[in-house]
């Protein structure tokens, strides 16, 4: 199989979410050339094979008219039966458009791959499908943190600079940072997320309460926040924070992919499930075989006797 995969290029900086392009890539065993509208003159990805490479300087950072034609310039060369990107804004935005372009099926959201076929989450995450494109040309989109590669990209690319029509009807402004509001969770050192093991709203006050004795924050999974026992600015995932704290404690989080990518760069991981096969497991320092509602009191008090 021959992949094109579509690396990011944001606020002058390479995004490392390339190297998770290429882990799928790898599931697959494909032939890979890459495309990216970067700086030449700074950071490549470490990666050996062809990349087409425009100047980020003449066709900017988001300009998804003027990047869908270089692109499909390098399709018709490349010849790919997989389009890869990430699932971001900007793989977002360009992607639908590509596939519009050249008549392709499209999946969105892939978190795994099953005998050659992608997985995506269905009915708000609680289910799994597995689909496949029956076009010549598939485009996919991958969940953040779903493939994960973090040292295997390796290698020099051989360039091979694009060019086309820079102008397009969009202009990138800027960058406007998010509004945390109260609190902001990426700057804890210590955090302790409530997922929907927690049972009920009012339990959310033991997780509060043990977060408190250890000096941090509380957060939420998503199913947490969409039934609103917890506030927005709480929510880690892919659609909330990407935290990076010294300790994270996950209180009743099965440990989806969403959630997953958003915690992952956790220093230290505790877990506490009743569920002995959760997927947060596979992924946690420590993990009690517990229920919350029983431990988290227990641990609170020994904590404040300190």
């Amino acid at each position: 199989m021959k992949m094109l995969l579509v690396a990011e290029y944001r606020q002058k900086k390479l995004l490392e979410s390339y190297t998770e392009l290429l882990a799928f890539a790898g599931q697959f065993g494909a032939e890979c050339a890459m495309f990216l509208v970067g700086d030449g003159a700074a950071e490549l990805p470490k990666f050996a094979g062809r990349l087409y490479l425009a100047d980020v300087a003449t066709y900017g950072e988001y300009n998804p008219d003027a990047h869908k034609r270089l692109l499909l310039d390098v399709v018709a060369q490349e010849q790919p039966e997989m389009i890869v990107f990430s699932h971001s804004s900007y793989g977002w935005d360009l992607a639908p458009r590509l596939a519009a372009s050249l008549k392709a099926a499209q999946v969105s959201e892939v978190v795994a791959v099953d005998a050659g076929r992608l997985v995506v989450p269905a009915c708000n995450a609680k289910l799994r499908r597995t689909v496949a494109g029956n076009g010549a040309v598939t485009i996919a989109t991958l969940q953040a943190g779903a493939f994960s590669l973090a040292d295997a990209a390796a290698g020099s690319p051989e360039v091979i600079a694009v060019k086309g029509e820079g102008q397009g009807r969009v202009a990138l402004l800027g960058y406007e940072a998010a509004e945390h509001g109260g609190v902001d969770l990426t700057k804890s050192e210590v955090i302790v997320s409530a997922g929907r093991g927690v049972g009920k709203p009012e339990n959310i006050t033991l997780v509060a309460g043990l977060a408190k004795a250890l000096g941090g924050e509380y957060g939420a999974s998503r199913p947490v926040v969409d039934a609103q026992w917890v506030e927005h600015n709480r929510q880690v995932g892919t659609t909330g924070l990407t935290v990076s704290p010294k300790l994270y404690v996950a209180c009743g989080i099965s440990g989806a992919v969403q959630h997953l990518a958003g915690m992952k760069k956790s220093e230290f991981v505790v877990a506490i499930n009743t569920d002995r096969d959760a997927p947060i497991g596979d992924v946690a320092d420590v993990f009690a075989v517990a229920d919350l509602k029983q431990l988290l009191p227990v641990l609170t008090e020994k904590l404040q006797a300190l």
